[in-house]
């Protein structure tokens, strides 16, 4: 077993491959410069970034878009659709109007007011709604996008589901691989002895503790919480998963949702999904999906799952 840790997207990153061979450990070595790249592609958090050049070109006609770029915006669409609009790639604005203005390990100190560092006044965000990302027109021929005027595109969640992907696909052939980027976790399949990847799920009201142990043999974990990624405006403590709704930070009875799905991109969306929606309509929703397993995190009581979670769960807390 090869391993390496690094700091990318905003988390920290585990490659964990099962080889002896040394060219495993030398792609393992290239790997902090792949997710170098599609930062420098995808971050709204570098001015220069090629999403952000779109952002500044929304309203302005047609721009043509590198293939990760592309990619990485298709998956968000696709997201979009399957969660009528629940997840959508449409909410900057209004992470920028919360708050969350600047890389998270930022938000601690004091922020500056809106508008600086190149972010729109508050009179310039956009009255977004659940269909705005329906408004996105793209050219499959020519690799084009055009956003129309005041949108602001924000790909985090689905960039780094997407690069966590990317990873597991480039190494795989060097043996059974699993890439954790800050809980986002995919893999290639089963072990080299044919079991699966233990993964520990902790309870968010006691982090040291495990409310599950995911026994993952193919495709992505994904866990969803408002409380991660928090900061304080004024008297309020606000998170990052927007109700696109209501503009603002979700508010459910859900703490934090994991899901297991096919593909680390559909456990992210889902998982995010069910969070905004709620313990009741977020469990109908997911136990309509088959290919989804979930487990559902109260903030006072008991967790709830969908009927799917036993296939993938070894053991559960009894707290």
């Amino acid at each position: 077993m090869v391993q390496l840790t690094f700091r990318a997207m905003g988390s920290t990153i585990l490659v964990l491959v099962e080889s002896a061979d040394p060219a495993a450990e030398q792609a393992l070595r290239q790997v902090p410069a792949w997710f170098a790249t599609w930062e420098d592609a995808l971050s709204r958090f570098q001015v220069a970034s090629e999403l952000m050049q779109l952002n500044q070109r929304a309203g302005r006609g047609w721009v043509t878009v590198s293939p990760v770029l592309w990619e990485v915006l298709d998956g968000a669409l696709e997201a979009a659709q399957a969660t009528n609009g629940l997840v959508a790639p449409t909410l900057l604005a209004h992470l920028v109007e919360a708050g969350y203005d600047r890389d998270f390990a930022s938000l601690s100190v004091e922020r500056p007011s809106p508008g600086a560092n190149g972010w729109p006044q508050k009179d310039q965000l956009s009255a977004q709604n659940i269909a705005f990302w329906r408004l996105i027109e793209r050219n499959p021929t020519t690799r084009a996008v055009a956003l129309p005027a005041g949108m602001l595109l924000d790909l985090g969640g689905f960039a780094k589901g997407w690069a966590a992907t990317q990873a597991v696909r480039r190494l795989a052939d060097y043996g059974a691989t699993l890439v954790d980027a800050g809980g986002d976790i995919a893999v290639s399949g089963p072990r080299r002895d044919g079991s699966p990847w233990p993964i520990a799920v902790a309870d968010p009201r006691q982090p040291d503790h495990e409310l599950a142990l995911v026994l993952l043999t193919k495709g992505g974990l994904a866990t969803s919480g408002r409380d991660y990624r928090r900061w304080r405006k004024g008297a309020d403590l606000l998170h990052h998963i927007i109700d696109p709704r209501t503009g603002k930070p979700a508010t459910s009875d859900l703490l934090s949702v994991t899901v297991a799905a096919p593909t680390l991109e559909k456990a992210e969306a889902a998982a995010k999904a069910a969070l905004i929606l709620g313990s009741e309509a977020g469990l109908a929703w997911l136990e309509a999906q088959p290919e989804l397993a979930a487990l559902l995190v109260l903030e006072e009581n008991q967790p709830i799952q969908t009927t799917t979670w036993t296939a993938v769960c070894w053991k559960e807390s009894a707290s």
